[in-house]
């Protein structure tokens, strides 16, 4: 019996030792993001909103070990689409990034050296901001993919769904960060 206790003992400090309580959660956050809503200037400008069509501020901390890239992607699963809406996805990001300033995605600021960013669903690449129907309130959900593989082997026209299988394929972990708009009949 003591022998058992002893080895039951070794194996949970091993446990312990092996997962420790104080690691730090991957994490993300935007300066454009507050009380959990979207600002105006990530809202498009075209069929009948009118806003900045601005990529947000992305930042990232405590990635998983052996991270070797990212992913950023931009959802709506609240589109009236039957699949959501992919808003924004760029691939291959390095490892040491760990921000994406406000307009990247827009052509306002470059993207970090080797990041290559694909279609979005109105087939274009880049940020696409919200345009919901008036009305209805969309969640737009900004995730960062902490991927085991220094690149995706996708070009820039690989669809929403091609990288999200891809990234699903090769995910050590993901943070994201949800915002809300809701645009008025007025807009």
């Amino acid at each position: 019996m003591k022998i058992k206790l002893l080895l039951l003992s070794l194996v949970y400090s091993l446990a312990i030792t092996a997962h420790p309580a104080s690691a730090a959660e991957f994490r993300v956050w935007s300066n454009d993001i507050q009380n959990g809503r979207l600002a105006d200037a990530q809202v498009l400008n075209i069929m009948g909103c009118t806003g900045g069509n601005v990529s947000p501020h992305l930042a990232w901390e405590n990635a998983p070990e052996g991270t070797k890239s990212f992913v950023v992607t931009a959802y709506d699963p609240d589109a009236p689409t039957g699949s959501g809406f992919w808003h924004w996805v760029v691939i291959n990001i390095p490892a040491q990034v760990k921000t994406l300033p406000a307009g990247s995605g827009s052509g306002k600021v470059e993207l970090p050296n080797g990041a290559v960013q694909t279609r979005n669903d109105l087939g274009v690449n880049g940020f696409i901001g919200a345009c919901p129907p008036p009305g209805e309130t969309h969640r737009y959900i900004f995730t960062v993919h902490a991927l085991k593989t220094d690149h995706l082997d996708l070009d820039s026209q690989a669809s929403g769904a091609l990288v999200g299988f891809m990234t699903h394929l090769n995910r050590l972990g993901k943070a994201s960060v949800t915002a809300l708009y809701r645009r008025t009949a007025a807009q």
